[in-house]
């Protein structure tokens, strides 16, 4: 539940308050010697411009220019008087810093009345009014063309009334909405921003009571004959979180990652492909998934206790080249991974020898293939085979992109790769791979390349089988190495006696 509220006089509230409002007067110059009919043009001006309007009063907010992604949604909340968003915006994005200017966008033209900013607590809700609170205090520019804005006796740090009439009140999940009504205007928009915490997603019973809080407390505090505004920001950071849950009930509901489903970076203008580069290598996997892609991967529920072990000589085991193409040519996307592995067998037990795994370019899939081929034959493999998967949804692309690449790799290199594309008619991944896998696993016999477990691909590997659940978007790793299982397993069952003999190389895929 909400904590207690943090007051002015707290140390750490007043430094932030002074910082936001020096960074204001800074930033805000006004031109002293500006006509009055110059003035009245200007602001008519930007009040029809809101991209205009925001650069002018809040010139260190906005520091680069804008995505389209932006100022779609600015147009969504300005244009639309009774509307429900939700924002699953990545960090970096500047969410809550364009709600901020939105709203005063709309209180200062007297399209809002009253306001309730909602976080995870009351004093997290608090912080997050300060910056309003101290934008009419300190914004030069705003106060030249609208006037003081504070009330004396209404002026607090959880609750203040602006001269142009809207009130600002910040709550706690939790905490009784009841009173919120200012005159004769019940909220006509509620910002809830970073109402999650990691803490309270792990716990089904909080989760269940802050979504009915949000639902039969908060959201009903509305007229029914007034509109209202909803705006929900925030991240996924579980799949239990209230942000995901509402956004599925939103008018609108918005997931832009670091990078766009092209794997360039969403907002090019501000986060450049080498800073977006740099933060992620310094954090990990799951964590640059949950932060920036809202794909939270601490929600596996499948695989338990993976095992290091050490791999055999490869010689003495059966030996495959599982791949997974996958269908994009992005060096970096926030979709599916490419694949390829190195999956030996030796009695009861799998290995996966060495894996490349992530986002890639065709070029870098293959050059994985061939290094995984040169590092099996430097371990004297014979008979192996190279399988990458050619379902109905990566044909004609297996044929028309991939084996091309292949083909002129070969005649540059001379090494030929005896490749086969597997057209296996793939049911639901998950209960596919749940199905093979996790036995081998629960019983000790899925065994991963103690060598290897350092090397960054080994990792996204064990990641993805970590959180492994129906509901999770990454499993391309797993879906590769039940590739490699599924094809020795078979390939020991047509070689058994009695067995058949199934594989038979194929002009047109053999190299």
């Amino acid at each position: 539940m909400a904590r207690t509220i943090k007051t002015a006089s707290d140390t750490d509230y007043v430094k932030a308050w002074r910082e936001f409002n020096e960074s204001f007067k800074k930033s805000t110059p006004v031109d002293p010697n500006e006509s009055a009919a110059a003035k009245i043009k200007r602001i008519r001006f930007l009040e029809d411009s809101p991209e205009e309007w925001f650069k002018y009063y809040f010139p260190h907010y906005c520091t680069a220019e804008p995505a389209e992604f932006h100022k779609r949604a600015t147009q969504r909340i300005l244009k639309n008087a009774e509307w429900y968003e939700a924002r699953a915006w990545s960090r970096e994005l500047a969410k809550s810093a364009r709600a901020m200017m939105e709203v005063t966008y709309l209180a200062m033209l007297g399209k809002v009345n009253n306001l309730l900013l909602v976080s995870a607590t009351q004093d997290s809700a608090v912080n997050l009014l300060l910056p309003f609170k101290a934008c009419f205090e300190a914004n030069r520019r705003l106060i030249n063309d609208y006037g003081i804005q504070e009330v004396f006796g209404k002026w607090e740090a959880a609750k203040f009334t602006i001269k142009k009439g809207c009130q600002f009140r910040a709550l706690g999940w939790g905490q009784s909405p009841r009173g919120s009504r200012k005159d004769n205007f019940r909220p006509d928009f509620i910002l809830i921003d970073d109402i999650d915490t990691d803490e309270e997603c792990r716990n089904e019973d909080t989760m269940t009571a802050k979504k009915k809080w949000v639902e039969e407390a908060l959201i009903p505090t509305r007229s029914i004959s007034g509109p209202l505004r909803i705006l929900v920001n925030g991240n996924i950071i579980h799949d239990n979180c209230t942000v995901k849950y509402l956004g599925e009930k939103a008018d609108r509901f918005e997931i832009i990652n670091i990078r766009d489903k092209d794997g360039k970076s969403a907002w090019a203008a501000k986060n450049s492909e080498e800073s977006i580069d740099r933060v992620l290598s310094t954090i990990s996997y799951e964590s640059a998934q949950k932060e920036y892609f809202n794909n939270p991967m601490d929600g596996g529920d499948t695989f338990k206790n993976l095992k290091d072990g050490k791999v055999p000589r490869l010689d003495s085991c059966a030996v495959c080249i599982y791949a997974d193409p996958a269908t994009s040519n992005k060096d970096v996307t926030s979709g599916s991974d490419k694949a390829v592995g190195v999956v030996a067998k030796k009695g009861f037990d799998y290995f996966i020898a060495k894996v490349f795994l992530g986002t890639m370019s065709n070029a870098r899939f293959v050059e994985c293939l061939f290094e995984c081929y040169i590092f099996c034959r430097q371990k004297n493999v014979q008979n192996l085979r190279i399988w990458i998967e050619n379902n109905s949804l990566q044909n004609p692309f297996y044929e028309q992109v991939i084996l091309p690449a292949i083909y002129e790799r070969a005649n540059a290199t001379g090494v030929f790769l005896p490749i086969i594309g597997d057209d296996r008619d793939k049911k639901d991944k998950y209960t596919r791979i749940e199905g093979l896998l996790e036995p081998l696993n629960r019983l000790g016999h899925l065994i991963f390349n103690e060598k290897e477990a350092e090397d960054p691909n080994m990792k996204r590997l064990k990641a993805q089988f970590n959180s492994f659940s129906r509901k999770q978007k990454r499993m391309d790793g797993p879906d590769m190495v039940e590739g490699g299982v599924f094809k020795l397993r078979e390939n020991e069952v047509a070689e058994a006696p009695g067995g058949f003999q199934k594989f038979k190389f194929h002009n047109k895929h053999k190299l």
